[in-house]
């Protein structure tokens, strides 16, 4: 797989969709992957990508940034609220906002610093007792609490349960955007990314199918 395939396969899922053409942004996530990897995909052009990791996203942006204009980089993973700062200063958007007490640390944050990233709510449709995210029953709330704070919510993240069909996922998560007015839907990946955009997926996170399978020896899981 390489990064033109995606593109492609991501043009058919929108032409089959009945939506336009490249209203789906591609998330190349570099988390994990060497240097070299990443660069191979900034001199194709691509300028979006996600990281799981404050640590990890400071150690390598900084530098290809000054190298490649334009770059967007989003964190996707979980925000510890004492990397809240730091990550305000390397991201342009945030996919995991998921509790109360990260929303108040934003929020003074921007306050603070009188900018902030967009940010994605991430909602737990599969109710997952290991995976964070609001429940899809507290997640009106949560989105009217967050805007109270004068946080720029643009849009929901989700990560389905492995082993379900993600599409009534992808369709609950959709149904809560939707009634809640917010614009932009963070859902599908490698191996389900085709059948987000069906459901109106308008960013899509892609790692291994772009730069191979990650190595994870040395590195803190």
């Amino acid at each position: 797989m390489s990064l033109a395939d995606i593109q492609s396969r991501i043009t058919s899922a929108e032409q089959q969709a009945g939506r336009k053409v490249g209203s789906t942004k591609l998330i190349a996530v570099s988390k994990v992957q060497p240097n070299e990897n990443v660069r191979s995909v900034l001199e194709q052009g691509h300028k979006l990508f996600g990281e799981n990791k404050v640590q990890e996203a400071a150690g390598k942006w900084p530098e290809f940034r000054e190298q490649f204009e334009q770059v967007n980089v989003h964190l996707l993973g979980p925000l510890q609220t004492n990397k809240a700062r730091q990550a305000m200063g390397l991201f342009e958007a945030i996919h995991s906002l998921d509790r109360p007490k990260l929303a108040k640390t934003l929020a003074r944050l921007a306050q603070e610093l009188g900018n902030c990233p967009d940010l994605f709510i991430q909602v737990n449709t599969g109710e997952e007792a290991q995976k964070s995210g609001v429940s899809v029953s507290d997640a009106d709330q949560f989105i009217a609490d967050c805007r109270e704070l004068g946080l720029p919510v643009v849009g929901l993240m989700c990560l389905p349960p492995a082993q379900e069909d993600p599409a009534p996922h992808f369709r609950s998560l959709r149904a809560i955007a939707e009634h809640n007015g917010l614009e932009h839907l963070s859902m599908g990946m490698s191996a389900d990314f085709e059948i987000a955009i069906q459901e109106g997926a308008t960013h899509v996170r892609v790692g291994s199918a772009i730069f191979g399978a990650r190595d994870y020896s040395g590195q803190a899981r």
